[in-house]
């Protein structure tokens, strides 16, 4: 009887390389940066998150400099205003923080970049809600408004894609219908479709400063528990214009990245956020896990998962080791 050995595929190095059936690239990843308007001169480095920083305008140069010599390519900008309200003036003003940098960039790189933009409320608000507040909830449809708005002003100032994060019903609708209207049919929509309520955003929150005030954001982030209510998000966005859908967050919700890889053709985000870098940062630093090769094998399993693309606070790190002939992809 002829035995079954899967191991002859798996002798040498070059026949393990030459079988694998899930690869990542540095163009896979999307590397986010904090711009702050209270800062000048030095990035200030956000304590939760080793190695990731708020750049003031004066810094992004030099960090633009090195992640382009580093092979990445692809941004995510969140911007810290000096000044916030109730009704997120500065996430849409023509001199916004957002703004100043997409403007910035543009200056310094030209189309070395490919340059998303986070589109919510909470870093603007003086509540760090998403929105307009009707009492203590979110009214959803004047905040529609406002992502338009900011959405808009992106576009002016340079943004290749527009990423709504807020989750309000309708909003890729308001801003695809309000882009098309303005000559920005182009642009695509990179939308947080399937955005959960998540314990796993602590680090980000001190990074971006939008903690909320009171409350919490279950009444617009979607359950942990739920599986269908993420695919009919998925639908929603796509049938109102969304020409990529995200899950959010990553590593606890693989089964969701696979499972809406399979309802859609649409390419597929995952998002690696800042308490899943954190914990990998942290055990790293304690000498628990080989840092490394954990962070890689985190990223490779959200692309066997089905993602096409993963915005993640390891790429510039991971491009560092790949230059230094230290990781292998």
């Amino acid at each position: 009887m002829m035995i079954d050995r899967p191991r002859r595929l798996r002798r040498t190095p070059l026949i393990r390389e030459m079988v694998r059936e899930t690869r990542l690239h540095l163009s896979d990843l999307i590397y986010p940066l904090f711009v702050d308007e209270t800062l000048s001169g030095e990035p200030q480095p956000i304590g939760s998150m080793p190695g990731v920083v708020r750049h003031s305008l004066q810094s992004l140069p030099q960090e633009l400099d090195e992640l382009k010599a580093l092979g990445i390519h692809s941004l995510l900008l969140f911007g810290i205003p000096a000044h916030k309200d109730g009704v997120a003036s500065q996430a849409y003003a023509e001199q916004g923080i957002v703004q100043q940098a997409l403007r910035a960039i543009r200056a310094h790189s030209g189309d070395t970049f490919c340059l998303i933009t986070d589109v919510c409320n909470c870093e603007y608000t003086d509540h760090g809600h998403c929105g307009i507040l009707k009492g203590e909830d979110v009214d959803n449809d004047p905040t529609l408004e406002l992502l338009v708005q900011t959405s808009l002003s992106h576009a002016r100032a340079g943004a290749d894609i527009i990423a709504p994060s807020d989750m309000m019903d309708g909003r890729v609708g308001a801003i695809r219908t309000a882009l098309d209207d303005a000559g920005f049919s182009e642009i695509p929509i990179m939308a947080y479709s399937a955005k959960y309520a998540s314990a796993y955003y602590g680090p980000f929150r001190e990074a971006a400063d939008s903690t909320p005030q009171f409350g919490d954001r279950k009444s617009y982030q979607m359950d942990p528990g739920n599986r269908r209510e993420a695919l009919r998000e998925v639908a929603l966005d796509i049938s109102e214009g969304a020409d990529m859908v995200m899950v959010k967050p990553a590593l606890a919700y693989m089964d969701i990245i696979w499972q809406v890889k399979q309802a859609t053709d649409c390419p597929v985000v995952a998002y690696n956020v800042s308490g899943e870098f954190a914990m990998i940062k942290a055990a790293g630093e304690r000498g628990w896990i080989d840092e490394q090769k954990v962070t890689l094998e985190t990223l490779l399993s959200l692309k066997r998962a089905g993602s096409d693309l993963i915005i993640t606070y390891h790429a510039k790190e991971l491009a560092c080791w790949v230059q230094a002939g230290a990781v292998r992809l």
